[in-house]
């Protein structure tokens, strides 16, 4: 059964603009998919739309047999305890410490005093320990965030996704603003730990090659529509031609 269904979805800024234009297609627990496509296709519209961090304008948005689509305040915040986010510009907390931005992937499970007082409990802390030792990252944990690098900075927002112990990671970008070896670092422990943990994972990128790489299957968007939904090995040149529109050796690069 699918963990996540999205059917007929759309969403418009305005009355003239659709930026997703009946969107369709299922994710199965485990699977670990890539969306790609050229810059103002949707993606990031799409995966804030599956966490309703955007509004959806028409269709359904259905997660672990949830209706996502009309849920209240209180129905989102429990929904968003299953679904982690990972961001491209980390979207952290640069004084704080690694360790106190990873342990706030918890506060979706805290009362607004406990979140402000900063109280975890010592299952939680031993969690984020274990998140950073996976990650490679555990000599830095009471480093401020601002002190460490692009990559390092991106695995600690990995952390903090994970921590919630999601269902689902959605991560937008994740490697956009970092270098070839930091980006094959982070793609490399998205790979591993979601399948490890058994966490299914939606991932936006650029790359194609590296879409190829790590997907068990790539969805591909233009223009807000599906114009591809199959398994890596399907994307051939003349279907990345269709996505992007333009030749296939322009996009091919990590």
């Amino acid at each position: 059964m699918a963990l996540l269904q999205i059917a007929g979805l759309s969403k418009s800024y305005d009355n003239e603009t659709k930026v997703l234009k009946d969107i369709s297609f299922n994710v199965k627990a485990g699977e670990f998919v890539s969306i790609i496509g050229p810059s103002g296709a949707g993606k990031s519209t799409l995966l804030r739309c599956i966490n309703r961090m955007v509004s959806i304008s028409s269709g359904e948005v259905i997660f672990d047999n949830a209706q996502v689509t009309s849920m209240k305040k209180r129905a989102l915040r429990q929904l968003r305890t299953n679904i982690g986010m990972v961001f491209q510009h980390y979207n952290l907390v640069p004084r704080l410490t690694v360790i106190e931005n990873v342990l706030h992937g918890r506060f979706g499970y805290k009362s607004t005093l406990q979140g402000v007082l900063g109280r975890f409990t010592e299952a939680e802390k031993e969690q984020a320990f274990y998140l950073l030792r996976k990650l490679g990252i555990v000599e830095h944990a009471y480093k401020r965030c601002d002190q460490l690098s692009g990559g390092q900075q991106q695995r600690v927002g990995i952390a903090r996704a994970l921590i919630q112990d999601p269902k689902l990671v959605l991560c937008d970008e994740p490697i956009a603003s970092l270098d070839p070896n930091s980006s094959k670092i982070i793609m490399d422990h998205l790979k591993s730990i979601t399948s490890e943990l058994g966490i299914t994972c939606l991932v936006n990128l650029h790359q194609v090659e590296v879409a190829q790489q790590y997907s068990d299957r790539i969805i591909g968007l233009n223009h807000g529509e599906v114009v591809f939904d199959g398994l890596n090995y399907q994307l051939t040149e003349d279907k990345i031609n269709r996505i992007y529109g333009t030749q296939v050796r322009e996009l091919i690069t990590v």
